[in-house]
């Protein structure tokens, strides 16, 4: 018995085969749609949209177009190939903007982008993007059942966006570019006030200001002293019992010295 069922779906196989194949080749855009419906209903995204691709082009205005571009989105999405996804979500809320999927659609392709950010140590060109697509997404669908998910989306890019600033601001004071360092973490600190990293980001405004004073012909070294002593104020007052408070100590207790022959 078993013999034969193994026979049976050989057979079956051979015939889906078969059909998908005559489908690639047809010109009859009605074959290639319904085959490429079977293919995606079956989860075969990557057979499906063989054929989604080559009717594509000719399928705009046929009375099963707005279906077929939805579940040539989804096919694209489904295999995670998030820039063609974002485009074709695109295409389809712009086409179909009366679709009962154009809420979900709109939200896919923002949600395709996201999937294209990168670590935060990377260029973050496609993060600016993602939080451009989503925001638009949510000032468009206001009360969307999606809008959780889109705001965490945009929370978590934000945050990798912030990172990066910090650690690009962070690393002028690793390569003792001090001025740079003092002018990247200021202007960080102005950009993200409530960010977690303001109090290392503090503490290095302070150990650049400290390092460029003391390292300053005697012309300029008064006037950098004491923005240095002025950056360790700013630090305490942030944070009493900050975890650098040893190290900012020390660094005063040099400024105080280092002035008294002024």
């Amino acid at each position: 018995m078993k013999k034969y069922i193994y026979i049976v779906l050989i057979i079956l196989g051979f015939s889906s085969c078969s059909e998908y194949q005559k489908a690639i080749k047809s010109e009859d855009l009605t074959v290639k749609f319904d085959q490429a419906s079977k293919e995606y209903e079956k989860g075969k995204y990557y057979k499906a949209l063989t054929l989604f691709e080559q009717m594509a082009p000719s399928f705009r205005g046929k009375p099963q177009a707005e279906k077929m571009f939805y579940m040539f989105s989804q096919s694209y999405y489904k295999t995670k190939q998030y820039y063609l996804s974002g485009y074709q979500f695109e295409s389809f809320a712009a086409g179909y903007p009366k679709s009962d999927n154009v809420e979900e659609a709109s939200f896919l392709g923002a949600k395709s982008y996201s999937m294209l950010s990168p670590v935060y140590s990377l260029d973050q060109t496609d993060t600016d993007k993602a939080i451009e697509k989503l925001q638009s997404f949510i000032d468009a669908f206001p009360n969307s059942t999606y809008l959780p998910e889109a705001n965490q989306a945009v929370k978590v890019l934000r945050e990798k966006m912030e990172k990066k600033a910090y650690e690009n601001a962070y690393g002028y004071n690793k390569i003792s570019d001090f001025k740079s360092a003092i002018i990247a973490l200021d202007n960080f600190i102005i950009d993200y006030p409530g960010t977690p990293y303001k109090e290392k980001a503090l503490y290095y405004k302070l150990d650049s200001a400290f390092l460029l004073a003391i390292n300053s012909v005697p012309a300029k070294m008064e006037e950098r002293l004491n923005a240095a002593k002025t950056a360790h104020n700013n630090l305490l007052k942030f944070n009493t019992n900050t975890e650098f408070k040893q190290k900012a100590d020390d660094m005063l207790a040099r400024i105080n010295t280092d002035l008294k022959q002024f």
